[in-house]
């Protein structure tokens, strides 16, 4: 199958390759409300190629790469995570938030926006048994993602036996020292080479180098000392977190027979929103006045995450302007502080006009001009 080789950033935007970042900027509002999926005649796949040609034009030394070198520059022609695993990408570069978040009684770990930076910590000497690292995906609304929620997850993993509470005996009874191994684990044995015969270690085929053996084998699990089982985990997310974020949690992961449960990942994917686009902790939104209102000023009901909002626009204000509503954008993770709504005003211009409206326009146009646009 043929691969499409990928559009211009430029290109993608309808922007020229000089344009400033204040223009980038508003020529990816105006395409991401355009081409929204959830819009009558949105395209998913267009709207997702905008956001990714955002993602690197508005960052400067990407821009440079991206201009210097191409696609190549950054990151060639992968494009994330495609085809059909949710999680596509994930070994790669994640751009999303990087910070530490507890939790506490949920079992909750770290938040990671790059999930393969961070290390697990390392053993003390042998390393003791540890169950499979889990992950699963969950997606929300753009509004619970600014003001955190709750959600459910119910999987079902390997989880610890509850006959024998994963140490593999039959309740009643103990582990013994095996007799293979002697406790050790490992056992040698002699391999024929072409040096002649040499000895090597192996892991005890008895005791799986676990060292003891039961006395007597868990009668439900039969010594693996895990069973299949449904979990149901009440999950919470903080406000301000970002889509692609990541959120560990601690040893809710799979079980293993005497040893410790791995932990459970957690991708979160945010909906894009009809009518916001976000920037870090700002809010993005377009807002339409008449040419009328925009020359003689007025005010105007904005609508923000927090509710309609009463905005005043002051006389003369050209398409284009951004006014700024301070404390109505995004929380921060680590403090209650909030981001701004940014509006973007759009003046309309009309298309129909009647008799006695051309007529006045005419009049102004003929009129003597000051300074400014009028």
């Amino acid at each position: 199958m043929k691969t499409m080789a990928k559009r211009d950033y430029y290109e993608v935007l309808g922007v020229s390759k000089d344009a400033s970042a204040d223009e980038v900027k508003k020529a990816f509002r105006r395409k991401a409300v355009e081409l929204h999926p959830d819009k009558q005649g949105g395209d998913e796949a267009k709207f997702k190629e905008v956001n990714e040609a955002y993602e690197v034009l508005k960052d400067q030394s990407k821009r440079q790469r991206y201009d210097q070198f191409g696609h190549a520059g950054v990151g060639g022609a992968s494009g994330g995570g495609a085809g059909g695993n949710p999680f596509g990408g994930f070994g790669g570069e994640w751009s999303g938030q990087n910070v530490n978040f507890d939790f506490g009684d949920l079992g909750l770990g770290d938040i990671f926006g790059s999930f393969f930076g961070g290390g697990a910590g390392g053993g003390h000497g042998q390393r003791q048994a540890r169950g499979n690292d889990l992950e699963t995906r969950v997606e929300i609304s753009f509004e619970d993602a600014v003001f955190g929620t709750e959600t459910e997850l119910r999987l079902t993993i390997e989880d610890t036996c509850s006959h024998c509470h994963g140490t593999t005996a039959e309740p009643g009874y103990e582990l013994k020292t095996c007799d293979t191994c002697k406790g050790s684990g490992q056992v040698v044995q002699a391999v024929r080479t072409i040096f002649g015969n040499i000895q090597q270690a192996a892991v005890c085929p008895t005791c799986h180098g676990k060292g003891k053996v039961p006395e007597k084998v868990c009668t439900v699990c039969h010594g693996k000392g895990t069973e299949r089982r449904t979990q149901t985990i009440q999950l919470k997310i903080p406000a301000g977190i970002d889509d692609g974020a990541t959120i560990r949690l601690h040893e809710r992961g799979e079980a293993v027979a005497n040893g410790q449960k791995g932990d459970l990942y957690v991708h979160v994917r945010v909906k894009a929103h009809k009518h916001f686009t976000r920037e870090g902790d700002l809010i993005l939104s377009d807002a339409h006045v008449s040419m009328v209102d925009a020359a003689l000023g007025t005010e105007i009901d904005v609508d923000t995450v927090d509710g309609p909002v009463r905005m005043k626009v002051p006389a003369g204000t050209q398409s284009g302007a951004d006014f700024k509503l301070s404390g109505h954008g995004v929380p921060h993770l680590r403090s209650e502080a909030r981001g701004a709504h940014i509006v973007t005003i759009i003046v309309d211009t009309p298309t129909k006009l009647s008799r006695e409206q051309t007529e006045l326009l005419k009049q102004f146009q003929s009129a003597p001009k000051k300074h400014g646009i009028f």
